[in-house]
């Protein structure tokens, strides 16, 4: 053999050692995308390690139920954990979860009654409204990733009922309560149902402008002149914190980015339940909206300070099997509100995203 061919064969073993591994036959996999800011190894793997106790404990319908004296709520529960994997990137049909997506959705398509109203009444005790708004919120949010056009029609048909359904149990001075008739309202209720409503509208579902307009009078009336929001509209209670920090986003999710009321709301917060350090009641709720509102608001400086502090809190607060005991309420409550936060960088819903 001449030195040629010894020069060639040499050549040729290098750059077969450094292709091993890589199956010629298959299509060169993309590179992984970078991690958006503040988002580094440690949160990713507990990211994942909560997504796969959500799985893991997700029923065989496709709910997720709460275990504690709180009440099981499997319609807001199962809304709430479907947000969480959709905000990873799973839809019906794509991604890791796709599977558990598929599910839900149809556990809570299956849970749509024939007067509008998303519940299991036997398990939603005398607050099914929470959970009607949290999927009409997720469902919205479905719609557009479904491509079954028989299943985007039946989830198209539940969300217009549902709707039509909150606004006819919207009250005089536009808010909800937990009930459907109700007749009254309150502030954490009529969130639910306002993100739900805005969630419709981008999706392509008609919601009448005034029940927006109305429910959005609604925060005007509850507003407080330290910047907090009243638990109840003409109601001389005080500010509460987690309500004040919803009511940002539902102003933000209208696109009511330079509304006065929200800057000041924002400032209000920033003293009542910063960074995460405070012990606050409704912890994990509080920071939910408030995280929201911090990440729509676009302001960079608020943001850098926020973000990495209540991850790091969020992270130490998780338990073992991936799982978070949220506000004592149960751990798929607490889990998929964890989740909510912690994949808020990633950008990925639309409700969700500036």
């Amino acid at each position: 053999m001449n030195d040629r061919m010894i020069r060639f064969g040499l050549v040729l073993l290098v750059v077969l050692n450094t292709s091993a591994g890589a199956d010629p036959g298959d299509p060169a996999k993309p590179p992984p995308a970078p991690r958006p800011k503040h988002i580094n190894a440690e949160t990713e793997a507990a990211i994942e390690k909560g997504l796969e106790f959500l799985v893991s404990t997700q029923g065989r319908e496709g709910a997720w139920r709460n275990r504690t004296g709180y009440g099981t709520y499997p319609v807001a529960m199962s809304a709430l954990g479907g947000l969480a994997l959709l905000m990873n990137g799973s839809t019906p049909t794509q991604g890791k979860y796709a599977a558990n997506v598929d599910r839900v959705t149809d556990f809570l398509l299956s849970c749509a009654t024939d007067t509008g109203l998303i519940a299991l009444r036997a398990e939603d005790g005398n607050r099914p409204m929470y959970g009607h708004g949290f999927s009409m919120l997720f469902l919205g949010e479905v719609y557009g990733m479904t491509e079954d056009v028989d299943r985007q029609q039946r989830i198209h048909n539940t969300l217009k009922r549902a709707v039509a359904l909150t606004a006819q149990a919207q009250s005089d001075l536009g808010g909800w309560i937990y009930q459907p008739d109700g007749g009254t309202d309150e502030g954490s209720v009529t969130i639910t149902q306002l993100q739900g409503l805005r969630a419709c509208r981008n999706g392509g579902i008609s919601v009448p402008k005034s029940v927006i307009d109305k429910a959005l009078d609604y925060l005007k009336i509850s507003f407080r002149s330290d910047g907090g929001i009243a638990y109840r509209a003409r109601n001389p209670g005080p500010s509460r914190p987690p309500i004040t920090a919803a009511a940002i986003c539902c102003w933000f999710n209208a696109g009511d980015y330079d509304n006065p009321m929200a800057k000041k709301a924002l400032r209000y917060c920033r003293s009542t339940i910063g960074p995460g350090e405070k012990n606050i009641g409704h912890y994990f709720y509080a920071h939910l909206y408030y995280a929201q509102a911090l990440y729509l608001a676009g302001d960079a400086e608020a943001w850098d300070e926020y973000f990495p502090k209540i991850r790091d809190i969020l992270l130490s607060k998780q338990n073992e099997d991936g799982s978070w005991m949220g506000d004592g309420v149960g751990k798929p409550y607490g889990t998929a509100l964890a989740l909510i936060i912690l994949q808020l960088p990633y950008n990925r819903i639309p409700i969700m995203q500036r």
